[in-house]
């Protein structure tokens, strides 16, 4: 009953909701396609071909995160369907996998709204052998939907906050059929494993985080390392910005620049910033902030125009104290940069960003006080030695260069950020072990049909 009244609240408000995606597209610009056929699962007369693993990752970071368990699937032979709801997480996917879209092992596609027609059009459409839902992405009719094909589902690298938790529970009547109808369910932490089992998950293991299985790409970093190397400057990433976090930070990055050049510290080498906004919908305010902040700066996609790391880049660099991070895909080569990370999300309260994958690098990391969202992650590297924590942006940027003055104990964070990283690894394995034992216990789908 109460999926259905919220099916028909969905399909009443579908206008408001059609013209937010709409305005949020074009704001952020990219491939949304928000009043595609396939978005309300219609796919004409074609049947895609059944037995793939279906994962879905909703945006980019879910994508980033997923990328380890959908390369061990690959390669074990498992055919891919990934999903996504957001234009960044299809770039992503478009980019990582090009071969493998090319060569028909992975197929990309639009995750439809959750109506019922569109969810139930979607699976038997796709006719998925099991279906792998990343970290929170747990939608009624779609879980529903699933159920009805026999396509069984699994919520895998789990998160639930309390917040997360206290508004399942509000929504119970609704929200608990559909945990309870997931057939397994792979937590990150002990705490998340709880909070998922009172929302009504059932066969509830706990796994691990998937981003500490993440490898950054070793071409960007190598690029990274090289463009760092002919630069011979200190760099500090601000990374993962969110709303309302670039005004302050860069307002940190003016007074300490302007107190560090007025006692003659940064002479040699010189600092530089990098600031990378988490949405590109606000590379341009960034830009903007920068140029009312008085600050020189620019931009990593003009130096990619003048050739990546040529001696062209190198000198456009050299009288900016900041450059602007507004491309995609590129956040190993900004950690590969940088001697310092400071990652964003954290210091508004908006639950964190992912900060492993600096970590992995041995960067050393700085977080601020809203981390809900990585809330087992940071208390088990806080206590590792691997990253700190500081109270606003202007704390971290003095915390930061404070960390620069001082090599020895970058170096030894650092191995405790890469230590803490490889203890954490695993989690990939134990879920696709888990998921080709569901594909085993599946019955086989007739060609066609």
């Amino acid at each position: 009953m109460m999926r259905r009244l919220y099916s028909l609240l969905l399909y009443l408000l579908s206008p408001l909701l059609l013209g937010w995606m709409a305005l949020r597209a074009r704001r952020a610009g990219g491939r949304w396609e928000v009043l595609d056929a396939a978005r309300f699962g219609r796919y004409g007369r074609t049947r895609d071909e059944s037995g793939a693993v279906w994962v879905h990752a909703v945006s980019l970071g879910e994508t980033r995160a997923a990328q380890p368990l959908i390369r061990a699937l690959l390669d074990r032979g498992h055919r891919v369907l990934l999903t996504h709801l957001t234009a960044t997480g299809w770039a992503e996917g478009e980019r990582v996998y090009a071969a493998e879209r090319a060569d028909g092992r992975l197929r990309q596609a639009w995750l439809p709204y959750d109506f019922p027609g569109a969810t139930g059009r979607f699976m038997r459409h796709h006719r998925p052998a099991v279906g792998v839902l990343i970290e929170r992405e747990v939608w009624p009719n779609l879980v529903h939907a699933a159920l009805h094909a026999g396509v069984p589902l699994v919520l895998a690298s789990a998160r639930m906050s309390d917040a997360s938790l206290h508004r399942t529970l509000r929504l119970g009547a609704l929200l608990r059929p559909a945990y309870g109808a997931l057939t397994r369910t792979y937590a990150q932490s002990l705490e998340d494993a709880r909070r998922l089992e009172r929302a009504g998950a059932r066969q509830v293991a706990v796994s691990g985080n998937f981003k500490f299985d993440v490898q950054p790409d070793r071409g960007r970093m190598a690029r990274g390392a090289g463009f760092a190397a002919r630069l011979a400057r200190r760099v500090v990433v601000i990374a993962s910005t969110r709303e309302g976090e670039d005004a302050p930070f860069i307002e940190a990055i003016r007074r300490a620049t302007g107190q560090r050049r007025a006692r003659g510290d940064d002479a040699c080498p010189p600092l530089l910033f990098i600031l990378v906004p988490r949405h590109p919908e606000r590379f341009e305010s960034a830009a903007g902030l920068l140029q009312a902040a008085g600050l020189a700066y620019v931009r990593r996609s003009h130096l990619l125009d003048l050739g990546d790391d040529s001696s062209t880049a190198i000198e456009a660099c050299r009288d900016a104290a900041v450059m602007l991070g507004d491309t995609l895909g590129e956040m190993a080569w900004y950690y590969a940069c940088a001697q310092v990370a400071v990652v964003g999300g954290s210091f508004a309260p908006l639950g964190g960003q992912n900060f492993i994958e600096a970590s992995a690098q041995g960067r050393p990391v700085l977080v601020g006080p809203h981390t809900a969202h990585f809330e087992q992650a940071v208390n088990d590297a806080l206590a590792a030695g691997a990253i700190a924590r500081a109270a606003d942006p202007a704390q971290a940027v003095r915390q930061a260069l404070q960390w620069l003055d001082d090599p020895a104990g970058l170096n030894r964070m650092g191995e405790a950020a890469r230590d803490w990283v490889r203890q954490h690894a695993g989690a990939v394995a134990r879920v696709v072990d888990g998921i080709e034992a569901l594909l085993l216990q599946a019955p086989q789908q007739p060609p066609g049909g």
